[in-house]
């Protein structure tokens, strides 16, 4: 994951990460999955790491302009990565480690409404055989709430949609999360749009009908919903507004 930089500044802003220092090019083209190769200014052709397993669809187009940052790493074979797309109608966050720490700490800023004023924050929780939630909340005298987050570049006609392909790993969190809520824990799937063009979220029916269904399933058995973009830019990437979603 890329080192980002955390400021926080007054109560009354949101938390933010800073981008490390960024190199913009143009994107050429996408392959094996997480690689990528970009045009840099001065010509040069570099190849990065492609930190997002999922198709990309809707923000992968080659002749974009893209931003990389670099690691002083010797070990890594590509010192390179992609953080950021420039589309048409907004910057997209293309790092899936991302959504991970900005929804982490702005949860332990208090920024995000009805998850707010847990004394106890865990990242990475193990909740049973090869099983792990992003995020365990705890108080005392409140039910422990576990927070599944996925990050969304999906938008099309202003609507966000997850995923953008098939996840039988994310199939998996949403049946984790039923089976922690039917034990009397509070379960929070947490869709965060790294984009700025959307008005609404809806789970992608066409790429994967069978996550779309159990999406639905979880709501029904008490699996909360909650869907928010952001504000970016070159600088900072923080947590905006709640999105309407429709399933």
């Amino acid at each position: 994951m890329s080192k980002l930089k955390c400021q926080l500044n007054d109560k009354k802003e949101n938390f933010k990460l800073n981008w490390p220092q960024l190199t913009p090019g143009t994107l050429v083209k996408r392959y094996k999955r997480f690689l990528v190769d970009v045009k840099l200014e001065n010509d040069e052709i570099v190849t990065a790491h492609c930190p997002n397993s999922g198709r990309m669809t809707e923000c992968c187009m080659a002749g974009q302009p893209v931003y990389l940052s670099k690691h002083d790493n010797p070990k890594r074979k590509y010192p390179c990565t992609w953080e950021l797309i420039r589309m048409p109608a907004s910057l997209v966050g293309v790092n899936t480690n991302v959504p991970n720490t900005l929804v982490f700490e702005s949860i332990k800023n208090n920024n995000i409404p009805g998850l707010q004023n847990y004394t106890d924050h865990f990242r990475e929780v193990s909740t049973g055989d090869h099983s792990r939630i992003d995020i365990l909340l705890e108080k005392k005298g409140r039910q422990p709430c576990y927070v599944e987050v996925k990050n969304c570049t999906l938008v099309k006609n202003r609507i966000a949609s997850f995923p953008d392909a098939v996840t039988q790993r994310g199939l998996k969190h949403l049946k984790e999360l039923q089976i922690l809520k039917t034990a009397g824990n509070r379960c929070v799937m947490f869709f965060l749009v790294q984009r700025m063009d959307a008005d609404s979220f809806t789970p992608a029916y066409a790429i994967d009908p069978a996550y779309a269904r159990e999406l639905k399933r979880a709501e029904s058995n008490g699996v909360e919903i909650l869907v928010y973009d952001v504000t970016l830019n070159l600088k900072t990437i923080n947590i905006n507004k709640k999105l309407p979603y429709h399933l």
